[in-house]
Order: structure tokens, then C-alpha cells, then sequence
């Protein structure tokens, strides 16, 4: 005697064969951007780069950081 199965009633639509996955480099450019903008934030308050502690360092690491939070955002 073979069983029912029971259906719940709602239509799941199937996922699409062609899902869009990001490309390889996607994650390697946003750990690097990560990194790289962490990297030169401690740097600059260590006093190790050229010059006293400039905000244009800063600037820098943050925008590198943001970068790669939005690549992040967008990584599929």
C-alpha cells in the first residue's frame, strides 16, 4: 500500500537554474579592502606612517573599510 504524501497547499516556486553568483574575485577584493583599510587605521595611530598622525590616513582606511562592507552587502 503505497502512502500519500500531503501537500501543504502553498506553491514554492523553483529556485532558477541560472542564479547569479558572484565572481571569485568579489571576496578576495573584499577581504583585502578590509584588511588593508584595518591595517593602515592601526598603522597611523602607531605613528609608523610618513608624517604626524594625518587624517587623510584615516580617511583612507575608512573608505577602504566601507568598500569592503558594500562588497560585502553585495556578495552572493
Amino acid at each position: 500500500m503505497a502512502q500519500k504524501t500531503k501537500s501543504s497547499g502553498r506553491y514554492t516556486p523553483p529556485k532558477p537554474k541560472s542564479a547569479k553568483r558572484s565572481p571569485l574575485w568579489v571576496p578576495a577584493v573584499m577581504g583585502t579592502a578590509l584588511l588593508t583599510g584595518v591595517a593602515v587605521i592601526v598603522i597611523n595611530y602607531l605613528g609608523l606612517l610618513p608624517g604626524n598622525a594625518e587624517n587623510r590616513y584615516l580617511f583612507l582606511g575608512l573608505v577602504l573599510v566601507v568598500f569592503g562592507f558594500s562588497l560585502a552587502a553585495n556578495y552572493k
